[in-house]
């Protein structure tokens, strides 16, 4: 049998992801195939608005070190902890409890007491994390090193001691950066500057005092001599995102997705729900409106008769109408009629 070659329109396919480099903590990619805001959007959403547990109030029992409360508690916020399967936690504005559940945060415990003669760290190890908790992951403190210690929380020396109590929450690093899942996005597009989006600053030459980047090889340089292109826009954008460890690379990237879409929706929602009833800029029919505004600037939305808590209409006359005293009396200028001062 004979294969005819097949030609693909990459436009038609839609966006196109290519994996160059991935390890445990770390994704390199190329996304291809869309344009800037929503390549942008990618980056932004990944940073920002992807859900993670951090401790977010730490209770003190016993703090003896050289440390303060509030240094200790900062400290711990910032410690990573694991996130994996985020989203069977509730947001704790969400939940139904008073302050704080086994659905919507973790508990941790940290006791240490120094009773040697040489100075004694606390590790993130020796938080102790509640069984009473969404699944078997999230809370747990990430630790990556070797030694399996984790992150410095405190030295404490002999006789000093620390005995607290945490309490994890999920949020975004829109509220604060220690719900952060990334360490660092890195954003490229148009590595030759073609486009003329980035404006070098240069002593003598741009092409020495400038380095190139790595995706400089990936795309060809521009030809001598050859014309600007007005009309030209980037369509491959290269991404480099770092986990601090609560989440794999991968699954930074498809909760961003999904959090962009959910934003998406509702917005999609906001605009074509009852769209039949919509009246433009004042909403829906059965909406608030406004007060409408005659062609003489007068307000028309009383009807004749109408009568407000202070007179008929509010106008001349009334309670407040010309020359009636305010409830309080003359004032030392006379009545305050409608009209001026009487």
């Amino acid at each position: 049998m004979d294969f005819e070659p097949m030609m693909m329109d990459t436009e038609a396919m839609g966006p196109s992801v290519k994996i160059t480099e991935a390890g445990a903590n770390h994704v390199d990619f190329e996304l291809s195939n869309v344009d800037l805001a929503f390549a942008n959007s990618i980056r932004r959403v990944i940073m920002a608005e992807v859900p993670t547990m951090a401790i977010d109030l730490v209770e003190v029992e016993a703090n003896t070190s050289v440390l303060a409360d509030e240094f200790i508690a900062h400290r711990l916020g910032l410690v990573p902890l694991v996130s994996k399967n985020v989203e069977e936690v509730e947001y704790s504005r969400d939940c139904e409890c008073e302050q704080y559940c086994e659905r919507c945060s973790v508990t941790l415990t940290l006791h240490a007491r120094c009773t040697g003669d040489e100075i004694m760290k606390v590790y993130a190890r020796d938080l102790v994390v509640d069984s009473q908790r969404a699944n078997q992951w999230v809370g747990n403190p990430v630790i990556t090193d070797t030694d399996g210690l984790g992150t410095v929380i405190a030295k404490l020396r002999k006789g000093q001691e620390l005995r607290l109590k945490c309490i994890a929450k999920k949020g975004i690093a829109k509220e604060h950066a220690k719900w952060a899942p990334t360490s660092a996005v890195g954003f490229e597009y148009d590595p030759h500057n073609k486009l003329r989006h980035m404006d070098m600053w240069y002593e003598s030459d741009a092409l020495a005092e400038w380095p190139k980047s790595k995706y400089a090889d990936w795309e060809d340089p521009p030809q001598e001599g050859e014309p600007f292109n007005y009309d030209a826009v980037p369509d491959r954008f290269y991404f480099e995102v770092e986990s601090v460890g609560n989440h794999e690379p991968d699954a930074i990237i498809q909760q961003g997705i999904k959090v962009l879409q959910q934003k998406l929706a509702m917005v999609i929602s906001d605009l074509t729900e009852g769209s039949s009833g919509a009246n433009g800029a004042n909403g829906y029919d059965n909406a608030p409106r406004s007060p409408d505004i005659d062609m003489d600037g007068n307000t028309a939305w009383q009807e004749p008769g109408y009568t407000t808590p202070y007179g008929n209409g509010g106008g001349g006359g009334g309670q407040w109408g010309q020359g009636a005293a305010t409830p309080y009396g003359a004032t030392p200028y006379g009545q305050n009629g409608a009209n001026g001062w009487a």
